[in-house]
């Protein structure tokens, strides 16, 4: 009997150590090192970086479909009917002042027009696709809706034009849309990855064709707002000048639509001017003036600011050629 009680204890012995066995190795392959532990550390911090890097590879994306949008929204506002009511006041606030707000829809464009670019490189996930969307968001909001917008102010303004005037604005109209459209498509063609390469533009960028147009149009409306409150006869110089802006606001769709398939060099303002080390004293004294600018005479800063961003290509190169035929002369 003491014979099988002994077997069975070692049976049961060698049972346990068994049992006990895998988890001996399972705590040594456990027992790590310090540089181990430093190695691990590192690791689940990368994998809670990229996690958290492709938790925002959207948001570039929703950036440009946010520039579409705005796009779409100014096309949509500008054919509001001012005669019409809605019970809405948002409705009717838009109805009361839908150039305005088309207008200021395209700056808001521009503003995810700039960011989707920013968001994609913090991101560090840029792509065709992206860029192939970026260009198509462009052409809604930088392309059809500053010609819609042109077209739609010069037909109230001027509702009883000749059927052959009429059909030259809207063929200035059309002729703008194209040139962005082959504007984009060409700058998709050559466009280099990486902020190093876009010091310059080659051609007037939309965004800046469409701010001069919305810009022209804010004092436009400007201009016209006393005469809408108090009555033409009030005010007949400001009526005056109102429709002087109507009248040259076709000939300002025109140039830029051709300045944006022009071979002219424009500067990319932020990366030229404003990154890198600058004064502390320089760059305040600009924010200063700026703002006050904005603050005073919002519309006018806009308006006129970016029209001398427009001609700043036409003037930048008839300067060039004097130099150049200056030297010639020289030597």
């Amino acid at each position: 009997m003491n014979d099988l009680g002994g077997a069975d204890d070692a049976a049961s012995d060698r049972a346990q150590d068994g049992a006990i066995r895998p988890l001996r190795r399972r705590l040594q392959r456990h027992r790590l090192t310090d540089e181990e532990l430093e190695h691990r550390r590192r690791r689940i911090r990368r994998r809670g970086r990229r996690a958290y890097i492709r938790s925002v590879y959207s948001l570039p994306s929703l950036a440009t479909l946010g520039n579409a949008i705005c796009g779409f929204g100014s096309i949509y506002v500008t054919f509001m009917d001012p005669a019409a009511q809605s019970n809405d006041p948002w409705t009717s606030f838009l109805i009361k002042n839908h150039f305005l707000a088309a207008a200021y829809l395209l700056f808001i464009a521009m503003l995810f027009d700039a960011l989707d670019g920013r968001l994609a490189r913090i991101a560090r996930h840029t792509t065709d696709f992206g860029g192939q969307l970026d260009s198509l968001a462009d052409v809604i909001s930088f392309g059809a809706a500053p010609a819609f917008l042109a077209l739609q102010l010069f037909h109230e303004w001027q509702p009883n034009m000749p059927p052959v005037l009429s059909r030259m604005i809207w063929a200035t109209g059309a002729l703008y849309m194209s040139c962005a459209a082959i504007r984009l498509a060409r700058f998709n063609v050559s466009n280099e990855h990486g902020e190093q390469h876009h010091f310059s533009f080659l051609g007037l960028p939309s965004p800046g064709a469409a701010a001069t147009i919305a810009g022209f149009v804010l004092m436009q409306q400007d201009l016209a707002e006393p005469v809408y409150k108090l009555g033409v006869q009030l005010h007949p110089a400001l009526y005056d000048a109102a429709t002087a802006l109507v009248w040259l606001l076709p000939f300002i769709v025109l140039v830029n639509g051709l300045l944006m398939v022009s071979t002219i060099r424009y500067p990319h303002l932020v990366n030229r001017y404003l990154r890198g080390r600058r004064s502390i004293e320089r760059l305040i004294g600009v924010l200063l003036i700026l703002l006050l600018l904005l603050v005073v005479v919002t519309r006018y800063t806009i308006g006129i600011g970016t029209l001398l961003y427009s001609l700043w290509g036409p003037i930048g190169w008839a300067m060039s050629r004097v130099r150049r035929r200056a030297l010639a002369k020289t030597e």
